[in-house]
């Protein structure tokens, strides 16, 4: 296949082959979509609804979303179970999404949040049920307003940084929040608009092919891997840790990696080789998926990297428009990131149960 990464095109539909592609049926989509209009109805009813718009982490939302979940289809459950590919990432279609009933793709993330336009908050709620039938969705203090579906979408001043507000200039593959131990260990996406075909590029380690000698240079802790720009840039006192860029997990081999963000010339030639040809091999093996509007890409963030293809964006409320959840399983990772201190960052996990003694869910 021709290189997404290196061409910067957008890519054709026979790509997605070697991605998992799963089908939500039609009852079954219907149902996700009745049951985020009925909850939106009963909290509309209820008592203080200022915030809901604002983080969604509301404990009657919480607390409808668990419950109609639970009596969801069991073809949803399947249809959002973890990959399990060589390709690490599943496009499961789809949901419908009214186009008219949309408004203007926002200019920003706050904006998107401010949207009172019932199709959005309907869209919002959907996400939270179909990721809360693949895990436990949760949302960063420090990203986004603490939201627990982020509004993923081309904002102006912002076009050639690396982040998800990023258009005229490639998101470099990345595993979602690499800096941090309580990264979501799945990423679950949802398209609502999608005009230019832009594409996410999706690249998984188990592809990939290294010299023994690189691979075992990338198993050990080297290098830090700094928080983005979405969380700021003022982390205190707290001090880079080095990470291992590959690691084992019970599956196969895992991946730590976000070049954008890893001071790369703080290591030797040695080490900064072997980076390099993995970042190679990650282009050989990328994968481009161009949503279309109702479609889902599911990614295990331990196996993939993601990013995005450069667009120039047109800021007349037709632009891509994504929504993007992350999940949270019951999986371990290396003993050695508990010490990591994560920069300061807390997590918002509302949908995680409490036990006797336990502190406030909202933080890790």
């Amino acid at each position: 296949m021709k290189n997404v990464l290196r061409e910067r095109k957008t890519p054709h539909y026979e790509e997605y082959e070697k991605i998992d592609r799963r089908t939500l049926p039609e009852e079954a989509a219907a149902a996700v979509l009745c049951s985020a209009r009925e909850i939106a109805l009963t909290i509309d009813h209820g008592p203080s609804t200022a915030d809901l718009p604002a983080t969604l982490a509301d404990p009657m939302l919480i607390r409808l979303v668990d419950a109609y979940a639970a009596d969801l289809p069991a073809a949803v459950r399947v249809a959002l179970r973890p990959p399990d590919t060589a390709a690490g990432a599943a496009i499961i279609g789809r949901l419908d999404v009214p186009e008219a009933g949309l408004g203007a793709t926002p200019h920003d993330w706050r904006e998107a949040a401010k949207c009172a336009l019932p199709a959005s908050f309907h869209l919002d709620i959907a996400m939270l049920l179909l990721a809360r039938c693949a895990g436990e969705p949760f949302g960063w203090q420090g990203q986004q307003g603490g939201r627990l579906v982020n509004n993923i979408l081309p904002t102006p001043g912002h076009e050639d940084e690396q982040s998800g507000a990023s258009s005229t200039t490639l998101l470099s593959p990345h595993t979602e929040d690499a800096f941090h131990p309580e990264r979501a260990h799945l990423l679950l996406l949802g398209c609502l608009r999608n005009p230019e075909n832009v594409g996410t590029t999706i690249s998984s380690v188990r592809q990939v092919r290294l010299e023994p000698e690189q691979h075992r240079l990338l198993t050990e802790s080297t290098l830090p891997i700094l928080p983005d720009v979405s969380y700021g840039e003022d982390f205190g006192e707290h001090r880079p840790a080095p990470v291992a860029t590959i690691g084992t997990g019970a599956h196969g081999p895992t991946l730590r990696y976000d070049p954008a963000y890893t001071p790369l010339d703080e290591a030797d030639d040695e080490y900064r080789c072997a980076y390099s040809e993995l970042g190679a091999e990650l282009e050989r093996v990328c994968h481009s998926a161009a949503l279309a509007p109702g479609e889902l890409l599911l990614m295990d963030n331990d196996v993939v990297v993601h990013g995005r293809v450069p667009f120039t964006p047109r800021y007349d409320g037709t632009d891509r428009w994504l929504k993007r959840v992350n999940i949270r399983l019951t999986r371990h990772r290396a003993s050695a990131e508990a010490g990591e201190s994560g920069y300061g960052q807390r997590t918002v996990r509302p949908f995680r149960s409490k036990t006797a003694g336990e502190q406030d869910s909202s933080n890790t």
